[in-house]
């Protein structure tokens, strides 16, 4: 159900891009308290990309080995910021769309930071690919995510697959590079975006949970619908190796498609966790 606020302007109030006013109410809110800790939590822990340590570690691991060796390791590393760099551009989108749709105010407080916490991943791995010599190959998988995303029809299927979804997986893939890339800067970028996806994964479950206080069959049929349709894409994302890691993509095949396994069957629970009949999940692993 969409809903109207009117602000401290009452009938003179001026123009907004979303055609929607807002103004705090304590009335009847209750539900939306954890929404509101979660823009707490994410104020207290804002930070800039000027705090990583740019002069202290080196951007990515030191390759060694023969000069091939070498070229060949940086060339991996740099296809890795690649598409970290080109996932939180699009996730600036997403979250812009989400503070622009959201019509409860707690929900715009919360989204008003994580556009800005978007933003200053996208800032912190422009500087770091360029440190690393440039970028690399594009990711026409995570392209495909991000439309089906912002091409979804409703706020519910948005946050759906956006927080509750994704922003809960990647947390896992930015703990893997951090063990990989020992004593660097992209360790402790890993780190700081590892828990903002926590914290925006987090949001995303007590909103979706309002949002689903009367969940009618229709809604249920839509994000099982949206489902289907995103995780054969992000089958294919978590799968799909560039020419500068196809090297090392051969070798860890196996345990690439145990992780997806792994990753789906997490996504599944989650979305029975907030009551969900996910029994029209179709979960086809290659």
């Amino acid at each position: 159900m969409r809903r109207r606020y009117g602000g401290a302007w009452g009938d003179n109030a001026p123009a907004m891009a979303t055609g929607q006013l807002i103004e705090m109410k304590d009335e009847g809110r209750e539900a939306f308290a954890d929404v509101l800790r979660f823009y707490e939590l994410a104020k207290r822990r804002e930070w800039q990309v000027r705090d990583l340590p740019w002069a202290e570690l080196p951007p990515i691991p030191e390759a060694k080995g023969s000069p091939h060796s070498q070229a060949r390791r940086r060339d991996m590393w740099r296809s890795v910021l690649t598409q970290q760099l080109q996932a939180d551009m699009l996730a600036c989108d997403m979250a812009s769309q989400l503070l622009n749709m959201a019509p409860d105010v707690e929900a715009k407080l919360y989204y008003s930071t994580m556009v800005q916490d978007e933003s200053r991943h996208t800032e912190a791995w422009l500087k770091l690919v360029t440190e690393a010599g440039g970028t690399a190959e594009r990711d026409p998988h995570l392209d495909k995510l991000a439309k089906t995303t912002l091409e979804a029809d409703t706020l519910e299927e948005k946050v759906f697959l956006m927080q509750v979804f994704y922003e809960r997986l990647i947390i896992s893939r930015f703990r893997l590079i951090a063990r990989s890339s020992r004593g660097t800067v992209l360790e402790d970028l890993c780190g700081r975006l590892a828990t903002d996806d926590g914290i925006h994964h987090g949001a995303g479950m007590a909103y979706e949970r309002v949002l689903l206080q009367n969940l009618s069959k229709k809604m249920n049929q839509k994000l099982v619908d949206a489902a289907n349709r995103l995780l054969p894409v992000f089958a294919a994302h978590a799968l799909w190796r560039p020419r500068e890691r196809a090297w090392i993509g051969r070798a860890m095949e196996s345990r690439d498609v145990e992780r997806l396994r792994e990753d789906l069957e997490l996504g599944v629970r989650l979305a029975e966790s907030l009551g969900l009949d996910v029994s029209g999940v179709e979960l086809t692993i290659p």
